[in-house]
């Protein structure tokens, strides 16, 4: 398939750029998707969660009444559950909460996010670009010009495009990445994805391993 190519104006350039149909026209595999998604969430997670059971509660081991005669439950210990201050049944542990993927699923879950991009019809590929100082105002003009200044967008970009990188990194709604950061929670979290010229030949290398 072929898409027009724009300027940072928003504006068709008059040249268009093959797409492969192996990588931006497959049908979307969803369960790939939600794994690797999934997977990508998991690794964010610290899981330094800990709270203090009844071996690690710092009291007395002394039998905090006798036995039988008083009317109420035996209790032994004053780190018992039951009682306040002391240890909690069952409580989260640091853990690593990471799972492994193989290549080729993660591989097929990025070509189906980047398909569903092109069949929304919200892929843009815009022609390679640079700011001579990285200033956010002529980044956001160039948000306006493509006419999403109001959407989560994602920029993929050359290796040095180092100043729109900085004067991109402080708006919340876009995001500024090169072809070798592409994760597929990204490309499904943009409203819009948007690829420079030069960036395609990179992104079709590594999908077609």
């Amino acid at each position: 398939m072929k898409v027009a190519v724009l300027d940072i104006k928003g504006k068709d350039t008059g040249r268009k750029v093959e797409l492969s149909d192996a990588i931006f026209g497959i049908e979307p595999n969803n369960h790939a998707l939600y794994l690797d998604v999934k997977q990508y969430l998991a690794n964010q997670r610290q899981g330094t969660h800990k709270a203090k059971e009844r071996a690690d509660i710092v009291g007395s081991t002394r039998k905090i009444k006798k036995q039988k005669g008083t009317g109420t439950a035996r209790a032994g210990s004053i780190k018992s559950p039951i009682f306040r201050g002391g240890g909690r049944v069952f409580g989260p542990r640091p853990r690593n909460y990471g799972f492994k993927l193989n290549k080729n699923l993660k591989r097929l879950a990025r070509k189906s996010a980047l398909s569903i991009k092109v069949k929304e019809d919200n892929l843009i590929v815009l022609e390679d670009f640079n700011f001579e100082t990285p200033k956010t105002k002529n980044f956001i003009e160039v948000l306006k010009a493509l006419g999403v200044e109001s959407k989560k967008s994602m920029f993929v970009l050359g290796e040095s495009n180092n100043n729109v990188y900085l004067a991109s990194r402080n708006l919340k709604r876009a995001k500024v990445v090169n072809s070798s950061n592409i994760n597929t929670y990204n490309l499904s979290n943009a409203n819009k994805l948007i690829l420079s010229e030069s960036v395609l030949e990179d992104v079709e290398s590594n999908l077609s391993k």
